[in-house]
């Protein structure tokens, strides 16, 4: 091995190993054995020399077993060559003997391996500097030399030897080694010292170079977008050593689990590969072809379909391993390859699936376990598959599942199509019964609930999918019934068969009814199941779901947020790609809470008041309304059904009659997204707008490729805040067509790219994720979690999950509590917060309906989910801050998480926060101090109670409606009163005032008294006065904490921070 290090290095290192060093060459032993017996010398032998340890690690008084048999006389070399960080190739150990007599008989010698303390020993007192060893290569050979040889200095060549051999030791970490018996005595001060000193060795972390990259199934749908995973350097100097070492030599096993649907239908799907620094891919890089093969160098067997086997594939320099194994650990299929490499894990990032520049497979993903620095062999590795009740589920479901398309399939095809009679008389519209066709019996009870739903059915569909989406439809309308939900049990058969027929909206379905227990037991397995199955087969509530359950890491779903980005990715592509289409079942996705009434009453619906307005107005000429009627048709807002071809007709009315610039632009661009041509000086009359400056730019990109005019129209709309601007810029850096700049800039289309997401741009903020996921962009330091919220933020505009909010909202309106229940679950385990919240207050609205078909507890569970959120509503902290505040149903007391809520309330700008804060320190209670600093209130308010209820009560009145009486108003001027009555009470002139206040108050008793002595009516009259003015008397020597408890009673703040007399937070009222 060839030295780098400069001569100076290599000067003090060769000084350190030889001045620790003592070459152990030993003393010749008799301790020889022969295994074979003397045959004749005029027989042709061939030397050799074999090496056989028991511990193949670098250990002291090590033994090493060395067999070998000699044609001439000979002399046989033992030597180890050690490499550390600094120095290799440095002998360690030396050992030799002569052979003249055991001629052409195979002998086995015994050899105790005696290596230096500091490569064995661990740092004491006397032996200070060990040192970590990398490699150490024990070598053997055999010369043929004549006996006076043996005496002369040892300089025989291994390369010219006549039998050679070698092995690896495996070093032992410094710390893993045992300490040295010296055999000798310290001093008392000596060994004292020593006793001080050894517990402050430092500690190597506790690190492993094998690395579980997946420890939970991952669906994998075969889209571009699939698990990204970077390696870091080792905190470990020693492996981190050993790694950088390898880097030209590399010697790595990668292990996965996998259950594969499909082959790939395109030219290459990803399964696993490594991309580099510079985006381009790197080794490993493990593909599919349409022939099943895994391809780097093409393997000559093809994976299984629809059965759980390991791939396991090693690497050692420039050998190639590949094994595939069943789920009994049985090897399947072995191939050899050799391909040279160059290998840094630390440069780049692997991607498990999908990515930008490849679409996945079609497969399950099990656990994926790397080994960075080892090649193992099949026994070796340890990656078992975890959850073997999911594993067993998806085999049988997808067993039933085939058993499901072949009944569909045959029925289509011998009920249908080649029944000529039968398919007259649903020509002549009488609806296919086919009860004339006979199928097995045992099929018929399997399967009855299928057979009796395809007799019903009118069959005219000619896809299978087609089938489930009908039997799909045919439940969710009994399900939307008044007392639907009383059917979901019947209802489970149905869906399971829907989504065997490939219809994913159905698998949606059964994996919430399963995880929330909705008319349902809960069974963790099955909405497992179908939650999975839903994501495989691009379900986009599906998911969601997954990436919401592994971002929080709840419902058993381990925390990762590598996976979740992986499935919010998925969503967030195709929301962009969804808003460009205007078929499907979208609508926009608008965040209205179901206490806000204002924004209730604004929705509406084709025939409601709202929309009649507008309608009104648009047809008079109002600009506003025309253009605010066509964006409700556009998009679906409102409650309005999504109706494009309307929308482009009130456009083009305003910006013919108008003139409207707004108006205008908007009719161009939605003429550009269905694909329609627009006479350019549509643009151009909107010019003084930024968004129409942009327009222009687009126009000149997409239509006569001028990119000088472009760039210039975009720079200009740019600098007036348009983010669609920024975006196109950052894709002319991008694709190296920016005027003037020669090749690609990622590092300034980034920069562009940032600034198009701090507008608000889509596929600006999913540049952005990508670059925060694999981290490897400049300006974009690798973190998961940004990367995750930037990637939700996107898929949670989806217009599909639009739609199931707007229907939930729509039963809401109409009192349809089934339907609204149902639809607000379904949108609420996607992860969007404001059916979360939504969907607690059904449930408070009504107790029993949750009750009665919900297995969990709603209210609990969706407030929980809502403050778990980035964008949780002030009111939904408040909400669980009283939970815990007084405990809710079967859940303790926790004072302290209490408190948070309450602060972290305060945080988002609601004074209900700040009042409820005040009452906790009001009824005896300190907040911690880490609350308050995170309130940033002075560290020298801490201390005073009474200076903290004043900055509290302060900042509570300033956070509410100071134009009127507010609760918080009348707690600031409560506070004071008590101050100041306190104050007085504490002062010196307490006596004179009173004294002076008594002589006033008894001479008024008696002028009132003579007044009114003949006069009772008015005495009677006066009485209550009195009582009142006692009343309030007494009040104000209550004790605070009640005075306090009637102000909170009273009156809370709801989301909208309205006062509410109605309603309170606590078990009093």
């Amino acid at each position: 091995m060839s030295n780098h290090i400069d001569s100076l290095v290599n000067m003090f290192v060769f000084w350190v190993f030889f001045q620790n060093f003592v070459l152990s060459f030993g003393k010749e032993t008799l301790q020889t054995t022969a295994v074979t017996p003397q045959f004749q010398k005029n027989m042709d032998y061939v030397d050799f020399i074999n090496l056989n340890i028991l511990e193949k690690k670098v250990l002291n008084n090590s033994e090493v077993s060395v067999q070998y048999l000699c044609s001439k006389p000979c002399i046989v070399s033992l030597e180890a060559v050690a490499s550390s960080e600094f120095r290799t190739g440095v002998p360690v150990y030396r050992r030799r003997w002569k052979d003249e007599k055991n001629l052409y008989v195979s002998r086995t010698r015994q050899v105790h391996l005696k290596f230096p303390s500091i490569m064995v020993y661990r740092d004491d007192y006397i032996l200070r500097n060990s040192i970590i060893v990398h490699s150490v290569i024990l070598y053997a050979w055999i010369s043929h030399k004549s006996a006076s040889s043996y005496e002369d200095e040892q300089n025989e060549d291994y390369q010219t030897a006549v039998a050679k051999n070698y092995t690896f030791l495996e070093a032992v970490p410094p710390f893993e080694r045992p300490y040295k018996d010296h055999k000798v005595c310290l001093q008392w001060g000596a060994d004292y010292l020593w006793m001080l000193q050894a517990n402050r060795i430092p500690q190597c972390p506790h690190e492993s170079d094998g690395v579980q990259v997946l420890d939970f199934i991952y669906a994998s749908s075969g889209e571009k977008t699939g698990i990204v995973k970077k390696f870091e350097q080792f905190e470990n100097k020693e492996l981190e050593t050993v790694r950088r070492h390898q880097i030209d030599y590399p010697m790595f096993t990668v292990s996965i689990w996998l259950y594969l649907l499909h082959h790939c239908e395109k030219d290459l799907c990803g399964m696993l590969y490594f991309i580099d620094s510079k985006e381009m891919y790197g080794t490993p890089a493990v593909f599919l072809n349409e022939e099943g093969d895994d391809l780097a160098v093409k393997t000559s067997f093809s994976l299984p379909l629809k059965q759980w086997f390991r791939l396991d594939l090693s690497f050692k320099g420039g050998q190639i391993e590949v094994s595939s194994v069943g789920k009994n650990l049985k090897r399947h299929h072995h191939q050899s390859f050799t391909e040279d490499f160059y290998y840094d894990d630390t440069a780049g990032y692997f991607v498990l699936g999908g990515s930008g520049y490849v679409n996945g497979i079609e497969a399950f993903f099990g656990p994926v376990k790397y080994y960075r620095l080892n090649v193992l062999e099949t026994e070796q590795i340890s990656n078992p598959l975890h959850d073997k009740d999911a594993v067993e589920q998806i085999e049988l479901y997808y067993e039933r599942c085939m058993d499901v398309q072949e009944i569909v399939y045959d029925y289509r095809l011998y009920c249908y199509y080649e029944n000529y009679y039968l398919e007259m008389i649903h020509k002549y519209g009488e609806k296919s019964k086919c009860d004339a066709f006979m199928w097995g019996k045992e099929l018929k009870e399997k399967y009855h609930t299928l057979f009796k739903l395809l007799q019903e059915m009118d069959f005219s569909s000619p896809e299978v999918v087609e089938v489930g989406q009908r039997i799909f439809e045919k439940v969710v309308k009994g399900l939307s019934g008044a007392n639907g939900l009383s059917n979901l049990g019947s209802s489970v058969p149905l869906l399971v068969d829907s989504s065997c027929c490939g219809y994913h909206k159905a698998s949606y379905f059964l994996a919430v009814i399963f995880e929330t227990g909705l008319g349902v037991s809960v069974d963790r397995v099955k909405g497992l199941l179908y939650s999975l199955v839903g994501a495989q087969g691009n379900e986009r509530l599906s998911v969601m779901n997954l990436g919401y359950k592994h971002y929080q890491g709840i419902n058993n779903y381990p925390l990762d947020l590598e996976l979740s980005y992986a499935y919010y990715s998925n969503i967030a592509i195709k929301t962009s790609l969804d808003q460009h289409n205007i078929k499907g079942e979208q609508a926009f996705v608008e965040t209205i809470r179901l206490m806000d009434d204002e924004l209730l009453k604004a929705q509406t619906k084709e025939n409601g008041d709202v929309f009649m307005w507008l309608k009104h107005e648009a047809t008079r000429g109002n600009a506003a309304a025309q253009q605010r009627l066509a964006q409700m048709l556009f998009w679906g807002q409102q409650g309005v059904a999504k109706n494009p071809e309307a929308a482009i007709e009130w456009y083009a009315k305003g910006a013919i009659e108008t003139e409207d610039p707004v108006l205008i632009y908007d009719y161009a661009i939605v003429l550009f997204k269905q694909n329609q041509m627009c006479d350019l000086r549509l643009l151009f009359f909107s010019k003084g707008l930024p968004q129409a400056v942009n327009g222009l730019g687009w126009y000149y990109h997409n239509f006569k490729r001028d990119y000088r005019k472009a760039a210039k129209h975009w720079l200009i709309a740019e600098e007036l805040g348009n983010p669609d601007a920024s975006y196109n810029l950052g894709v002319l850096y991008l694709d190296g067509i920016y005027p003037g700049v020669p090749g690609r800039n990622q590092t300034v289309a980034a920069r562009y790219f940032y600034k198009a997401a701090q507008g608000g741009h889509i596929e600006g903020t999913l540049r952005c994720s990508l670059y925060y996921i694999t981290g490897n962009m400049e300006d974009f330091p690798r973190d998961p979690e940004k990367a995750v919220i930037w990637a939700k933020h996107i898929a949670e505009k989806n217009g599909y999950l639009g739609h199931v909010i707007r229907k939930a909202l729509n039963a809401y309106l109409e009192l349809s509590w089934h339907e609204a229940l149902l639809h607000y679950i379904l949108a609420a385990e996607t992860g969007i917060e404001v059916s979360q919240s939504n969907l607690a207050h059904i449930c408070e609205e009504r107790p029993d309906l949750a009750r009665k078909y919900l297995a969990t507890d709603c209210v609990w569970r969706y407030y929980n989910f809502s403050v778990s959120q980035v964008n949780a509503p002030s009111f939904a902290y408040l909400k669980m801050g009283d939970f815990y505040y007084y405990g809710y149903q079967n859940q303790s007391k926790d004072l302290e998480l209490s408190m948070r809520m309450y602060a972290q309330a305060a945080l988002e700008g609601d004074s209900q926060g700040f009042f409820n804060l005040a009452l906790v320190i009001e009824e005896g209670n300190s907040i911690p101090s880490y609350i308050l600093d995170h309130l940033e209130i002075d560290q020298a308010l801490h201390s005073s109670n009474t200076s903290l209820l004043q900055e509290l009560y302060y900042r509570c009145w300033n956070n509410s409606n100071q134009e009127t009486i507010s609760p918080c108003s009348l707690a600031l001027l409560y506070f004071y009163m008590r101050v100041l009555w306190n104050n007085v009470l504490h002062s010196t002139l307490i006596y004179f005032m009173g004294t002076f206040l008594l002589s006033i108050l008894v001479a008024f008793a008696v002028q009132s008294f003579q007044s009114l002595s003949g006069n009772e009516s008015q005495f009677r009259l006066l009485t209550p006065v009195t009582e009142s003015a006692n009343a309030f008397s007494q009040e104000l020597q209550t004790p605070p904490v009640l005075k306090q408890k009637v102000l909170l009673y009273v009156v809370y703040f709801d989301g909208t921070k309205n006062i509410n007399k109605q309603k309170c937070q606590t078990s009093v009222c």
